[in-house]
């Protein structure tokens, strides 16, 4: 049995029940902190997280609790974990309150990182594609020195955490002569088993199929040739905590699957692995999200393959295609009014 141990805040969420899930099949007996405090997870992620891997029961600890408002540096000191994972934040990118996203999505951090590098413990964060806004870049993936101009708040709170990040290891850096093992991992869309939760902020796969399994047509903003970078969670797993290992060199890297993939693509893959014979419904993008609205995202790998030795397992048509499946077949995960 493992005697390892991680801290993973927004860990009842989507995308942190399935990283513990993972740790936990990885180890065995390991221990997990779980700091969250459930305005958007919840305890079922995490217990259907560990169903669906067919491990053992979750067995760690869960504090009910915003990062933002904690001082972690009696866990970690204490704890003395292998490593922290810190996706805890509000990601609804349609919040306008600024002070609240701002607040919540950065507050602390800075602590965070400090007593990290102090006990040389590594933290690994989920920063966001939010962060490029819509570059002009000719449809090209996005290398990573194109951030700095998101279109809304929650990007704009992720670039912050960037930059506190790059000041707070430059100044250990120049105290220590080596830099904190701080890892940021720009996510791009998300999909994949356990995001039936998040509701209007689910993947544009997870939206589209349970239109269709639901009996509907698949619905996109006209005229669907709006191309999103698409990675499988299980990827996304992957590389947040090959981001934790020894050999990771710190620093900010896009994670994606490198490929754009059109709404019309995704939308006629779901068609076609479910059998269905309808036609794709299109509707004019209302207003109020045209603003902050990103046509085009495509992750640049070149320094996620060189700095964290990863890349993607997954093709995105295919893990959809796999995905699609697994809804089809496991309705009771959503088909219960959570999502839509």
């Amino acid at each position: 049995m493992s005697t390892s141990t991680y801290i993973v805040t927004g860990g009842a969420g989507f995308i942190g029940s399935n990283l513990v899930a993972e740790l936990l099949r990885r180890e065995p007996g390991a221990h997990i902190m779980v700091i969250d405090d459930f305005r958007s997870g919840s305890f079922a992620n995490i217990v259907e997280a560990c169903q669906r891997k067919g491990i053992a029961p979750f067995t760690g600890e869960v504090f009910a609790e915003a990062v933002a408002d904690l001082n972690l540096q009696p866990a970690i000191e204490g704890l003395a974990p292998n490593a922290v994972f810190h996706l805890a934040a509000i990601t609804d990118t349609t919040v306008a309150d600024e002070k609240k996203m701002i607040h919540d999505n950065t507050e602390s951090f800075g602590d965070m990182i400090q007593a990290c590098a102090a006990a040389r413990i590594p933290l690994v964060y989920a920063s966001s594609a939010a962060t490029y806004g819509s570059p002009r870049h000719n449809h090209k993936p996005f290398p990573l020195s194109l951030a700095g101009s998101p279109n809304n708040v929650y990007g704009f709170s992720k670039w912050l955490m960037e930059l506190e990040h790059a000041r707070i290891a430059a100044d250990v850096a120049e105290e220590s002569g080596s830099q904190p093992h701080v890892v940021g991992l720009r996510y791009f869309n998300v999909f994949g088993p356990g995001e039936h939760r998040k509701g209007r902020m689910a993947s544009m796969v997870h939206q589209l199929a349970i239109q269709v399994l639901r009996g509907g047509s698949p619905r996109l903003f006209r005229d669907g040739s709006q191309s999103r970078d698409q990675i499988y969670v299980d990827d996304v797993v992957d590389c947040t905590i090959a981001a934790a290992a020894p050999r990771a060199i710190p620093g900010v890297y896009n994670l994606g699957s490198g490929r754009a993939t059109s709404f019309n693509d995704i939308a006629g893959a779901i068609l076609a692995t479910l059998a269905a014979s309808r036609t794709i419904e299109y509707f004019d993008m209302p207003t109020h999200i045209r603003q902050f609205y990103q046509d085009f995202t495509c992750a640049d790998l070149t320094e996620t393959s060189r700095g964290l030795q990863w890349t993607p397992a997954h093709e995105p048509l295919a893990a959809m295609r796999s995905y699609v499946q697994y809804l089809a077949e496991h309705q009771h995960t959503w088909n219960d009014g959570a999502a839509s």
